[in-house]
């Protein structure tokens, strides 16, 4: 098999893949809220997470489910019910932070909160990426656009490989810069006011997507 026959399809694959994933979007509000709230340990397990969630698409798409969501509009609107419903969960639950004491401020900038596993935190990052439309949508549209149906399915494979590696480096990189110690006292002082911010982002996600039905 000869692999450089597909550089062509690959690279082109990659950079919109590179694009879509540096785009600010739910993954990306996640990340951040997790890493100031909770640390880099819990911000690192998150963004494996949302590495893994893509495998979900992946899967699915090779396994020709988004073609039949393609040929059948009603699986699609059930997917954007179950993604615009989590992402709306996780939505309030930000919007109903509370403000914090100089005492929890000074608390969690030097330690995690225990809280927060680093099961939870991956399962977090998992749920976030696998439950989101927007992806189904993306994988719909790169591999019915870009991908030739002649590709072998192996090769495929490797692509979807290769975005779970790209999306968990991407926010692995933004879990530490946002869980380094300066950043999160920065970030912990207007705590609440930040996560009330990244829930109202995550709620207009989650209206866009219900209106787009």
């Amino acid at each position: 098999m000869q692999y450089s026959n597909y550089l062509g399809e690959f690279l082109a694959l990659a950079t919109i893949h590179f694009l879509a994933v540096v785009a600010p979007g739910p993954d990306f509000a996640v990340t951040i809220r997790q890493s100031v709230r909770f640390g880099r340990g819990v911000g690192i397990c998150t963004a494996l997470g949302i590495g893994a969630g893509i495998s979900v698409h992946v899967i699915y798409t090779l396994l020709g489910v988004g073609a039949l969501m393609h040929t059948l509009p009603w699986l699609l609107t059930v997917a954007k019910i179950i993604g615009g419903a989590y992402i709306l969960y996780l939505g309030i639950s930000l919007l109903r932070s509370q403000p914090k004491t100089t005492l929890d401020v000074a608390r969690h900038t030097d330690e995690p909160l225990v809280e927060q596993t680093l099961t939870k935190a991956f399962t977090t990052g998992f749920l976030t990426n696998a439950t989101n439309p927007k992806a189904t949508l993306f994988f719909l549209a790169i591999f019915t656009t870009l991908i030739n149906t002649a590709t072998p399915l192996g090769i495929q494979a490797l692509y979807g490989a290769w975005m779970c590696f790209v999306n968990a480096l991407w926010f692995v990189i933004v879990a530490l810069f946002f869980s380094s110690h300066r950043v999160r006292v920065l970030f912990m002082r207007m705590g609440h006011w930040f996560e009330r911010t990244m829930g109202v982002i995550l709620i207009l996600f989650a209206g866009r997507l219900i209106l787009s039905m």
